[in-house]
């Protein structure tokens, strides 16, 4: 356990953006199944050791798959363990083992697989997975569609994704097609989803890992609210979803240069916009904390799935934005924000680490000083958060208890 204590300041630097978890995710995934190849550069954080300790406990033949507090883990290796025909029993911690599979057990029965299962994990599976037509809602998770097409190119016959509703987050698919092109896997996406070729095989390959727009977020935020900060290493052409952040924040009237190689974000004076999160929900609570500041209203819209985050993102974002003295309300499907002066409070950081992170940004303008259970949390996918957000200017103590 451990607080950040934080004062006002004002950033000025430059920060490295660390490698993208997404990216990272499936391309280990993806060597795991090549038999070889190295994935680089990859992050200290919990979950990229998630994912190396369940490659681990594969290549070990064991049965017990402990995804930690991975989500990503998680959904991504139910259906490619399922594909190899192994048993095994999966398990975690936090609030991973309540975290939502339900569209996994409608249809693995279907497909060969039994499984045991009581509302929460531990989950185990046996059997293998048999390929054919996969029904599924596109707008609960996109990781039940990643962990699919990361699974069917391995069983003997063609399969097709069927989805029943539209698809959100639509870029983390796309995400996972680009990368199991690169270890030669052909997706083709059709008008009711994906078509998948059976019998396809992963080819081995060293891997270089991009820069991660989502960590990027909290900086090019910071820029706008209260700094000079210049980013390096992002990818314009990505894929990732969280890139259209940088529109985002343009829109709310963010200086924001687009350099060689560089982009550099200035204090700006910023005013409320309306937004659409349904494929951003992971950029939500810095968006928020943007709005907090920005002159008039500002409406957040497609928010639903941020009830089943590392915490409940509606929850912990609107309470937190309360305590900073903030004219805020929502519902299942959107936030109104208006916008004003914060004032430092104790913030909960929920043992979220885009909560703390993004907090942490909120208390660079606010009037006194801000502390932030939970700064431990930042260790699931940017472990040098703070060390970065001081090394250019931040006014950042964290206490370990």
């Amino acid at each position: 356990m451990s607080i950040a204590k934080i004062k006002p300041s004002y950033l000025n630097g430059e920060v490295i953006i660390p490698p993208s978890k997404s990216v990272a995710h499936r391309a280990m995934i993806c060597s795991y199944l090549a038999g070889g190849g190295n994935v680089f550069p990859i992050a200290d954080s919990n979950d990229m050791k998630a994912m190396n300790q369940v490659i681990r406990a594969l290549n070990n033949n064991e049965e017990i798959i402990d995804c930690i507090e991975s989500g990503n883990t998680l959904r991504f290796m139910i259906p490619v363990i399922a594909a190899l025909g192994r048993k095994v029993t999966f398990v975690g911690s936090g609030r991973l083992p309540y975290r939502p599979i339900d569209e996994y057990l409608k249809l693995l029965p279907k497909h060969g697989i039994k499984y045991t299962y009581n509302e929460k994990l531990p989950l185990s599976i046996e059997g293998k997975l048999t390929s054919g037509i996969f029904e599924i809602a596109g707008d609960i998770s996109s990781q039940y569609i990643t962990g699919l097409l990361l699974a069917l190119p391995l069983l003997d016959g063609d399969s097709r994704i069927v989805l029943t509703t539209k698809l959100q987050s639509k870029s983390y698919v796309d995400i996972t097609i680009k990368v199991l092109k690169d270890y030669g896997i052909e997706i083709e996406e059709t008008e009711e989803g994906y078509f998948v070729k059976g019998n396809q095989k992963f080819r081995k390959i060293d891997y270089c890992i991009e820069s991660d727009w989502s960590q990027a977020t909290f900086f090019l935020a910071a820029g706008a609210l209260n700094g000079n900060i210049t980013l390096k290493g992002l990818d314009l052409e990505s894929k990732q979803g969280d890139k259209e952040v940088l529109n985002i924040l343009k829109r709310f009237g963010a200086k924001i240069d687009i350099l060689q190689d560089k982009i550099n974000v200035k204090k700006s004076h910023l005013k409320g916009i309306i937004i659409d999160a349904e494929d951003i929900p992971d950029a939500v609570p810095t968006l928020a904390v943007v709005a907090a500041v920005s002159e008039g209203t500002t409406i957040i819209e497609g928010i639903e799935r941020l009830r089943y985050k590392e915490s409940d993102r509606i929850e912990s974002t609107v309470s937190n934005l309360k305590n900073m003295g903030v004219n805020i309300k929502a519902d299942d499907n959107k936030m109104i924000i208006e916008g004003g002066k914060l004032h430092g409070s104790e913030i909960n950081g929920f043992n979220d680490h885009r909560i703390v992170m993004a907090f942490s940004i909120a208390a660079l303008v606010s009037n006194g000083e801000t502390t932030i259970s939970d700064a431990h949390a930042i260790n699931k996918t940017y472990p040098n958060f703070f060390e970065d957000y001081n090394r250019i200017g931040g006014k950042a103590i964290v206490i370990n208890n």
